[in-house]
């Protein structure tokens, strides 16, 4: 840990203190919690606001909808009663609906349930996909990723490969993907889109290779839909309409949607999000899943296995309040996506910042395209690693996590995210990207 040889605009020798207060190997290999926890300790002993870039977190306030319809679910009573931990027949039916609306996919009720959150989707997913089959217990996660998945797939025991991307897009994924499941030991595989961290997006010709893999070596596709409608190049938020929002589901039948309400519906403090099962594999059956959830049924294992296991299901009031949102946007009666297409324009103006003092956008291309203006984006400057560089911006009071840690091969670069900084902090994050640059 060296101290920076020039006054910053966050003392020095503050910064040093709650660092090392953490006792990390390494601030820049930190996750992304224990970022936050350090950056949360330096501005209380310093009174300095930071620019808040490493947590993936909604900055935009809940829909009033889903507010008052979990006030009066609450009103009736719900809290004193335990829900179905399947979820409740509204909520199940308006998930199918969306589903079907948004993807144009048909999924019945049966196999749509709401999780704690998109994190205890992915967590339900690794455990079941990886025991349903003898011999195939692996995941393969295509990155760069959320950090935390794969310490999701270590606490579940279960082995994991993983490769990146980005030098692998279009006619060069099939290939790529061939050389790890020919080996027949992938249970699964996964990965974000749009991409965490580097806001990239599968075509439809990527997603077609994916499904007819993950259909020729029968392993399951976890498609972690985080960031739901919210690749702002195509209008995806008619419902019933096309453009549809482009996914694995068109391609193959075995594949596990995980969407969350955190970042497209603002609901991340209610914990809940939503999965999706085919009818298909929902009613298979696995030779390996009864020693550990007391049916061979996918399904069955998946609800009165997983889900009893781990939660008995999400808050009941909090399914009335998704529930009552669902039908909105289902019935086309509240935009969802042009509530949160101001994340959009918080990156423009944000990239062209820090372009224009010296940083460089890591992940600038999607496929043949310009990435797309989004939740994320991806920065590097000359002579820094990654690592070095998380730990020098938090001396100018930017925040953001290492690409080392999110499985990408550039390791060079961070993690931005755009979601807790307005428009009335872009001066506050220009005079301190002048202040970086100056002094490097």
């Amino acid at each position: 840990m060296n101290t920076p040889k020039f006054k910053t605009p966050i003392d020095a020798s503050i910064v040093k203190q709650e660092i090392k207060k953490m006792g990390l190997k390494s601030v820049g290999l930190a996750s992304i919690r224990e970022l936050n926890r350090i950056v949360n300790n330096i501005e209380t002993a310093s009174g300095e606001k930071y620019i808040r870039m490493e947590m993936g977190v909604p900055g935009l306030d809940p829909p009033e909808i889903a507010v008052e319809e979990e006030i009066k679910a609450l009103k009736k009573g719900v809290g004193s009663k335990y829900p179905p931990f399947d979820g409740i027949p509204q909520l199940k039916h308006e998930i199918s609906r969306f589903v079907k609306n948004f993807i144009d996919v048909d999924i019945s009720p049966e196999s749509c349930f709401p999780t704690v959150g998109s994190m205890q989707g992915c967590y339900m997913a690794m455990m079941c996909t990886t025991r349903r089959l003898k011999g195939k217990n692996k995941i393969l996660f295509i990155d760069p990723g959320f950090p935390v998945n794969k310490r999701q797939a270590s606490v579940v025991g279960v082995p994991y490969d993983n490769f990146d991307v980005y030098e692998y897009r279009g006619k060069k994924l099939k290939a790529k993907l061939e050389s790890y499941l020919e080996k027949g030991d992938i249970a699964s595989l996964m990965y974000s889109n749009p991409n965490n961290p580097a806001w990239i997006c599968f075509t439809g010709q990527e997603l077609e290779t994916i499904g007819e893999l993950a259909t020729k070596y029968n392993c399951i596709v976890m498609e972690d839909l985080a960031y739901f409608g919210m690749d702002f190049r195509k209008d995806y938020s008619l419902p019933g309409k096309e453009p549809y929002i482009p996914s694995v589901a068109k391609y193959t039948d075995n594949y596990i949607l995980l969407i969350s309400s955190s970042k497209s519906f603002s609901l991340a403090g209610q914990r809940i999000g939503m999965t999706a099962i085919p009818d298909k594999l929902f009613n298979s059956n696995g030779d390996n899943l009864e020693p550990f959830f007391g049916s061979s049924n996918f399904g069955y294992s998946y609800i009165f296995g997983a889900m009893y296991a781990l939660s008995s299901g999400v808050s009941h009031s909090n399914q009335w309040g998704l529930a009552g949102l669902l039908k909105a946007v289902n019935n086309g009666e509240y935009n969802f996506v042009e509530n949160v297409k101001e994340y959009g324009k918080r990156a423009g103006i944000m990239k062209k910042l820090f372009i224009s003092n010296g940083f460089k956008i890591v992940y600038d291309m999607d496929d043949d395209k310009q990435i797309a203006d989004g939740f994320y984006f991806t920065i590097s400057y000359p002579g820094f690693t990654g690592v070095k560089l998380v730990e020098e911006l938090l001396y100018y009071g930017i925040s953001a996590i290492s690409l080392t840690t999110t499985g990408s091969d550039r390791h060079e670069g961070l993690r931005a995210c755009v979601s807790l900084t307005g428009q009335d902090r872009f001066k506050d994050l220009e005079d301190r990207l002048i202040s970086f640059k100056k002094d490097h």
